[in-house]
């Protein structure tokens, strides 16, 4: 046996690239820390001449979901929708707001944004990218590719976009629900002119109200939306949840 059979063989390099790391989950609290209580409880409490003043109170208030918006775009590397959507709604409310506009105003841009987020997502059904894809079937919460497949194998994708347009549906209903209870919410809360404590006060107040009042009969409706098109996946793929869904 010659010399080079003797002697132990290089190990064979491999151009596998290493697994890029799972972004970091969102934390909620730190969500609701941003956006809800550290907003309401300036606006509400520290807004006065006493403190910070009606101005800065509301542009420091502003200040901390802006910022939270900020970071999550920095820390996740990618464009996140909502959080584009939360940066402006709080640059329309701060314009608003310091220049002194109608406060009806305040209430037109609460609908308008979840409005026109109903409208995209029913225009979307005419597009070949309907929005239901990018806000609920999509590769960060299912696995596409896997079902795709099933669906394939079993013929049953012209009963997929049906499960699909209704889920569309739904989701515009979401959106078109949520932009009622912000009009409604803004008009009866939002009453004083910008400028004074008392426009401080109520628009904290509403955004205080905002959560339980706005967000949880629309997470309902998305909720239901998402056992809706889990159920019938599941149905015409023949998979189980755990084949679907990625891991947590």
């Amino acid at each position: 046996m010659t010399q080079a059979q003797n002697e132990p063989s290089a190990p064979v390099a491999t151009n596998t690239p290493p697994s890029a790391p799972k972004p970091e989950r969102e934390n909620m609290l730190v969500n609701l820390l941003f956006n809800i209580v550290l907003p309401t409880v300036i606006l509400t409490k520290f807004s006065n001449e006493a403190w910070l003043g009606t101005k800065l109170g509301l542009i420091i208030a502003l200040a901390f979901p802006l910022l939270y918006g900020l970071k999550d775009f920095k820390q996740r590397g990618k464009i996140n929708f909502f959080s584009i959507l939360g940066i402006v709604s709080v640059l329309l409310t701060g314009g608003i707001s310091l220049l002194e506009l109608d406060p009806k105003y305040i209430a037109i841009k609460e609908a308008a944004i979840p409005g026109l987020l109903g409208l995209a997502t029913l225009a979307s059904l005419k597009t070949r990218f309907p929005l239901v894809r990018t806000f609920i079937y999509n590769d960060q919460l299912l696995k596409v590719a896997v079902v795709d497949r099933a669906l394939d194998q079993h013929n049953n994708h012209r009963a997929f976009e049906a499960v699909l347009r209704n889920a569309t549906y739904l989701l515009a209903f979401s959106f078109f629900v949520s932009s009622t209870l912000n009009y409604v919410l803004a008009k009866w809360i939002v009453v004083s002119a910008p400028g004074t404590e008392a426009f401080n006060e109520e628009l904290g107040k509403m955004t205080a109200l905002s959560y339980p009042v706005i967000v949880i009969p629309a997470m309902g409706i998305m909720i239901y939306t998402l056992f809706y098109l889990f159920k019938n996946i599941k149905k015409l793929t023949h998979l189980d949840f755990e084949d679907i869904l990625h891991d947590a």
